[in-house]
C-alpha cells in the first residue's frame, strides 16, 4: 500500500460530443460495421464522462461535432497540446484525413497562436503522450516515426520512441496511461522488447496491466494526479491503482469502444504555457 499523497490539479479538457457516432468502416480491429450501434446510448455514455470531469473541478471545452466525421468524438487523436503549443493532426486513413483541419481550426479560432500542420502522419494524443518533461510517443500502426523528430523540434521537449506490436493496441494510449509526471502504467505485451526496456529503465516501478485489463480498454484512461478514470471493466488494474494511492473511478463508455476508443480517446488534454 503506498503512503505517497495524492493531490489532484485541474486540468482543462478538450471533447466533442458523439451526435454522428457511428461504425461505417473498419479501420482497427475493434471496429465492426456489421455490429449495431446506439448513438444515443454512445452521447448518454460520453455525457457521463463529460459530467465526471465537471464534478472533478476541470474545465471541459466543447468542439461542435462534423456529419461527415463519426470517429471526431476521438478528441484525443485531433492534436497534441504542450505549453500552450499545438501540433495538429495528419491522420493515416482517409476516413478521418479531415478532423485534423477540423482541429485545428477549432485552436486557431479560440486564441492559439503557436501552431503547426505537420508534414508526417501523426494522432495526436492517441500517439504523443507527455510525462514530466518528456513526450513518449508511439509508432507501429498509425503514427509516422518521422514525427517524432518533428514534435520534438516544435515542443523543445525530449520525444521517446515506442513501438507498438500488438494491432488491437494501434495507438500508445491504449497501451499505456500517464499517471503523474514520473508515473505510468502499461501492457508489457504491447511492445517490442526494445521499448519494455526502455519503458522499464525510465519507469521501474510503473503499474503493470494484465492481458485481461488491457484487452477491455483499461488503459485507456485519464488521471489527474489523484483520481483516474478507466473503463469500469478494468477492475484489476483498479485495484492495482489503489494499492499506489491513487483513486480508480470506473466509467462505462463500452458503446464507444465499438469505435476503438475509451477515456482517453474522448479526451484532449490542454496544456497551457504555464505548465
Amino acid at each position: 500500500m503506498s503512503t505517497t499523497p495524492r493531490t489532484a490539479s485541474p486540468r482543462h479538457y478538450l471533447m466533442c460530443r458523439p451526435t454522428h457516432f457511428r461504425v461505417t468502416y473498419a479501420i482497427n480491429p475493434w471496429m465492426d460495421p456489421a455490429k449495431p450501434v446506439d448513438t444515443e446510448l454512445a452521447v448518454a455514455q460520453w455525457e457521463d464522462l463529460r459530467n465526471l470531469y465537471l464534478r472533478l473541478g476541470h474545465r471541459v471545452d466543447l468542439i461542435e461535432p462534423l456529419p461527415d466525421l463519426p470517429d471526431m468524438v476521438y478528441a484525443a487523436n485531433g492534436a497534441t497540446v504542450v505549453d500552450g503549443k499545438v501540433l495538429g493532426a495528419r491522420f493515416r486513413n482517409a476516413e478521418r484525413a479531415a478532423e485534423g483541419p477540423a482541429y485545428l481550426e477549432w485552436f486557431r479560432s479560440h486564441g492559439y497562436t503557436e501552431t503547426l500542420d505537420p508534414v508526417h502522419v501523426n494522432e495526436g494524443e492517441g500517439d504523443f503522450l507527455v510525462t514530466g518533461d518528456r513526450v513518449l510517443a508511439g509508432k507501429g500502426f498509425r503514427s509516422a516515426p518521422e514525427s517524432h523528430g518533428e514534435a520534438q523540434e516544435f515542443f523543445g521537449r525530449p520525444v521517446i520512441g515506442l513501438e507498438l506490436t500488438d494491432a488491437r493496441y494501434y495507438h500508445l494510449d491504449t497501451a499505456l496511461a500517464v499517471l503523474g509526471p514520473d508515473e505510468i502504467m502499461y501492457h508489457p505485451e504491447a511492445f517490442t522488447p526494445g521499448s519494455r526496456a526502455v519503458l522499464e529503465r525510465l519507469f521501474p516501478d510503473a503499474v503493470l496491466a494484465d492481458a485481461e485489463d488491457a484487452a477491455v480498454f483499461g488503459l485507456n484512461a485519464v488521471s489527474d494526479g489523484r483520481h483516474v478514470v478507466l473503463p469500469e471493466a478494468a477492475t484489476g488494474l483498479a485495484a492495482k491503482l489503489a494499492d499506489r494511492g491513487f483513486e480508480p473511478i470506473g466509467i462505462d463508455l463500452t458503446e464507444l469502444l465499438k469505435g476503438g476508443g475509451s477515456v482517453k480517446c474522448c479526451t484532449l488534454e490542454l496544456r497551457s504555457a504555464a505548465v
